[in-house]
């Protein structure tokens, strides 16, 4: 956190003036341009500038210095609003060091759709510490992919903040568990001179999206200015985009993998697991063609039984991409200086937002597969008799004549806009609600001393409310058995385990009323909720003796408080009574403890040495888990305009209360049987010609807490140069390195199928840690149908990762023309391996497409002009290659057929400020301005994608408009 102290300021070197003018001055702010031409000018003795003392993230000691042995990268309020960002997830993903994907509202079926976060360097979500005003924010309720904490940073207001800094690496030492792949520190503004209102309009060329925001903020003070206080209030509301309104995800895939057809999906399907698809419609679709918008009709899957089914092209655009917002934040800053020594403060931000999204209609139907498995229908065809004929009767012909026909079967039928009376009636919503407040006093202990206090008691409290249109279990089933199956005619006679019924086919392929389709259905109301309470003290002494260098500091600061997470899902999820749906239920609270202490050693004038330590401590449930951090820095400034840095220390992630506490806890999902459908010539990459009972297998999944979890641990360092030849240009280079150990082993469903489908085949070593894992969570029944799927967390994952990371400044008077300003930051992670298991191979996050599609290198630049009342921004964010959808599906990586990577992506952004008084300024923003969309791999992607493009790293919103005006007044 930057912000002035109290104490004398001194004279400082060329590095420091070019440094504070590139990182701490607006781009559009250029009055200073005469000035700085007067100090051109003038005598070498006279260009030293004044800098007050100041705290910078990575240190809590007071100092001089803008960089130091740690980089930190500040982005500020004008250039937010230069570059066109609307909000602060928006900032932060889009810096050069966020080149890990994260899931989005793009992502369908998301646990946290509501929330944002990001990535840094390509670690976990939840390896980010952020800060607002140096204070850890509230998690959020949900879990991320349901099962991680992480902080939700869509819900902060971007008019309200001052400016944003992000530090990558590790920084335990300083600020505690979490802080693993860096620290983003949030600063909201502290005073204004009068009044500010804002307010800003946009939307998307391609439609949807329209958005709208006002800002207010004020400042107040007593006759004496004793007190002050800064009010700020932000209101916005945004309308969805739908993946109807683009043209990459309104229908399926029309440009599959080697010219294949796009596959229209199997809204009304009768399939059968000898048989494949039995088309028993006697209207051949007519009278389930006005649904989707009138975009039903008989469909056509070659090689799949009698091949014909009732589907749509159109279904994947009934889900959004963009949810719907409105979001309101109140924040207030106020102190009361109670004598020249103490000084009493206060903070509260409360936020409220509420989200609305639809999964789509792959998420939103009914099959008979939930209750019944399959049934037996007596008078379709001979499936079973065929299928087990052999083993049943031998070679005696007379046998296999006898054998009843029949066969099993399953319905499998999507809900359409019709059904329900519109889709937007079906719609999620998340209702959160958030505040963070602080009370505290700080200070100077007395007018002699160079010690000051900070003492301060904080509350983090967010809840949330998701709110869904459920399918009750008994009431969907028994409209189905009423409607279409009709009364169970005993077992079947082969197996003596399926129910007979011989469903009225006709009435199966039909639309039905908005009150038949809510008879069936409920509202869940899921509630959840996190809280943080920390008392902390701090003493800190810029001057705490005399070094060849300078004053020596000192810091010291001491924390205790409590934590609580409690994710309590609708009882209807939890007792069965909703059709295809369970939740992640948990609660667990703990109390935590910390001391921190810090050396700032100037010990010649080139050379400063900083040293920190903290032990941190959390109790839970009897038991205690405790550890110590370390970081040792280092400055060293040959000649005045070149720093030399670097840092070693280390960093952890305490096991979170969900880790430990999450319960028992069911979950329906899909994914696919890789085993079977190798089994029968489907490789991977060919899943969508694999029985849709194996490439779109419903399961029922369990996972649950560990208590046993221990700390997630990292060593980390860097090393880096600071070149600042004038006042007007600076460079950095740096290098950081993690070796993260004892992780949090996240298992995804789908990667556990691959392996048990490779380990009982012969691919994996079915002794390795990989495949006794798989076979062990994995159940099958004696017929090879997977039967639950068991997910549990432990300590056994690392990763190693080396990244470079360079930063540019660059400001140049133009004299009649004006002032330019420029400024890049670039980042290349050099490597990345991670191993799940200790007896697996490590895998190369980089080069190995089938575990981790992120780019090695991501970079933006933005150059602003001003002359006069004008100032113009241009940005772009450059995204380098990253892999092909072919290179993803199978472990041969870029070996598989049709494998490679893509071009390099770089989108733009430009604005228009002009001030039309001194009161007055309106702006016009336009963001990617060629409209670049993420079309490069739809023929690397199936037939049946709804989504041809990694929505992880690109997005299809394409270009957007946005008009912004701010007038201040009541100035004195």
């Amino acid at each position: 956190m930057i912000s002035a102290q109290h104490r004398p300021s001194i004279l400082r070197n060329r590095l420091t003036i070019a440094l504070a003018a590139a990182l701490l001055l607006p781009a559009a702010a250029f009055a200073q341009d005469q000035q700085t031409q007067d100090q051109a000018a003038a005598p070498k003795s006279q260009k030293a500038t004044d800098l007050d003392k100041v705290v910078v993230t990575g240190s809590l000691i007071p100092q001089t210095q803008v960089e130091t042995f740690v980089p930190v990268t500040i982005i500020s309020a004008e250039d937010i609003q230069a570059r066109g960002f609307n909000n602060v997830a928006e900032v932060l993903q889009k810096s050069s060091f966020a080149t890990g994907g994260v899931q989005n509202s793009q992502t369908s079926g998301g646990f946290t759709q509501g929330a944002e976060t990001l990535s840094l360097f390509g670690l976990s979500a939840s390896y980010v510490k952020y800060l607002i005003d140096g204070r850890p924010m509230a998690n959020y309720p949900a879990l991320y992919n349901g099962s991680d904490v992480f902080n939700n940073i869509s819900g902060i207001p971007v008019e309200l903040v001052e400016r944003i800094e992000i530090l990558p690496g590790g920084q335990s030492s300083l600020y505690g568990s979490d802080a693993i792949a860096g620290v983003v520190n949030i600063i909201l503004k502290k005073s204004i001179e009068g009044s500010v209102v804002s307010g800003r309009i946009g939307g998307f060329s391609e439609g949807g999206g329209k958005s709208g925001r006002v800002s207010f903020a004020t400042s107040v003070s007593s006759a004496d200015n004793r007190w002050n206080t800064l009010l700020g209030l932000q209101a916005e509301k945004s309308d969805p985009v739908w993946a109807s309104q683009r043209d990459l995800t309104k229908q399926f895939n029309t440009h599959g993998y080697n010219g294949a057809p796009a596959l229209a999906s199997r809204d009304w399907l009768v399939y059968s697991p000898f048989t494949s698809y039995h088309f028993l419609d006697p209207n051949n679709c007519a009278n389930v063609k006005a649904g989707f918008d009138g975009t039903v009709q008989v469909q056509t899957r070659p090689g799949f039984g009698d091949e014909n089914y009732c589907g749509s092209f159109y279904t994947p655009g009934y889900r959004t991409l963009k949810n719907e917002k409105e979001g309101v934040q109140l924040y207030a800053h106020s102190t009361f200086n109670i004598n020249s020594n103490a000084q009493l403060y206060a903070d509260l931000l409360l936020n409220h937002e509420k989200v609305k999204y639809h999964v789509g209609s792959g998420y939103t139907w009914w099959g008979t597969s939930v209750k019944w498995g399959y049934f037996f229908d007596p008078r379709i065809g001979t499936g079973i008799a065929d299928a087990y004929g052999d083993q049943i009767c031998g070679n005696d012909p007379d046998c296999l004549a006898s054998l009843p026909g029949g066969d099993l079967l399953n319905l499998q039928r999507a809900f359409t806009p019709e059904d329900m009376g519109g889709w937007e009636n079906s719609m999620a919503r998340n209702t959160s609600a958030s505040y963070a407040i602080t009370l505290g006093v700080n200070g100077t202990l007395s007018d002699e001393s160079n010690w000051d206090y900070d003492i301060s008691l904080s509350r983090t409290y967010y809840r949330l409310t998701e709110t869904s249109l459920a399918r009750l279990a008994d009431p969907i089933n028994d409209y189905f058995q009423q409607h279409v199956l009709g009364p169970q005619q005993g077992l079947d006679p082969y197996f003596d385990a399926y129910p007979v019924f011989t469903p009225d086919y006709a009435a199966f392929y039909k639309l039905m009323s908005p009150a038949d389709f809510y008879s069936f259905m409920g509202q869940t109301n899921s509630r959840s909720r996190t809280y943080d309470n920390m008392l902390r003290v701090q003493f800190t002494n810029s001057a705490l003796f005399t070094l060849p260098g300078g004053d020596a500091g000192a810091a010291i600061a001491m924390e205790a408080g409590t934590q609580g997470w409690r994710y309590d899902p609708d009882p209807l999820l939890l007792n069965g009574k909703i059709w295809g749906t369970t939740a992640v239920s948990g609660q667990g609270q703990r109390s935590r403890y910390s001391l921190t202490g810090e050396l700032r050693l100037p010990v010649w004038e080139p050379l400063t040495i900083s040293a920190s330590a903290r032990y941190d401590g959390f109790r839970a449930a009897g038991e205690t888990i405790s550890k110590p951090t370390y970081s040792l820095g280092i400055e060293y400034r040959p000649f005045e305009s070149l720093l030399l840095r670097g840092k070693y220390g280390n960093a952890f992630k305490a096991p979170t209360l969900a880790d430990q506490f999450q319960g028992i806890s069911g979950f329906y999902s899909g994914t696919v049987d890789y085993y079977n459908c190798a089994l029968l010539g489907f490789d991977a990459g060919n899943v969508q010609n694999c029985p849709a009972r194996f490439s779109d297998l419903q399961y029922k999944g369990t996972s649950s807490g560990n208590r046993d979890l221990k700390p997630i641990n990292a060593t980390v360092w860097s090393y880096g140069v600071v070149w600042a030849p004038t006042s007007k240009f600076s460079a950095s280079l740096d290098y950081h390195h993690w070796d993260i150990r004892d992780e949090v082993a996240n298992q995804d469903v789908d990667q556990l199928m691959r392996d048990e489908s490779d380990c009982r085949r012969g691919v994996l070593d079915i002794n390795s840690g990989s495949c006794v894992a798989a076979l062990s969570q994995i159940t099958r029944g004696a017929n090879g149908v997977v039967q639950g799927i068991f997910v549990q967390k432990v300590n056994v994952a690392k990763e190693t990762l080396n990244a470079l990371t360079l930063d540019l400044n660059y400001r140049q008077d133009l004299g009649a023309y004006g002032a330019l300003t420029m400024s890049g930051s670039w980042t290349r992670n050099l490597r990345h391996q991670f191993q799940q298991y200790p007896t697996n191979p490590v895998r190369d996050a980089l080069n190995d497409p089938y575990y981790s599609t992120d780019p090695k290198v991501k970079a933006n630049v933005s150059a602003s002009w001003n002359k006069d009342r004008w100032t113009t921004t241009l940005y772009a964010n450059y995204l380098g290659p990253t892999p092909n959808y072919r290179s993803t599906v199978d472990k041969t990586g870029y070996a598989f057929a049709g494998a490679g990577r893509l071009g390099s992506y770089t989108t733009f952004n430009g604005s228009v400020n002009f001030d039309v008084s001194d009161s007055l300024k309106v702006s016009f923003l336009v963001n990617n301005i060629a409209n670049r969309m993420p079309d490069m791999d739809v023929s690397s992607y199936a037939g049946n994608s709804d989504e041809p493009y990694n929505s992880y790293n690109f997005d299809v919103l394409g270009r957007a408009y946005y008009l912004e005006a701010k007038w201040s007044f009541g100035k004195k």
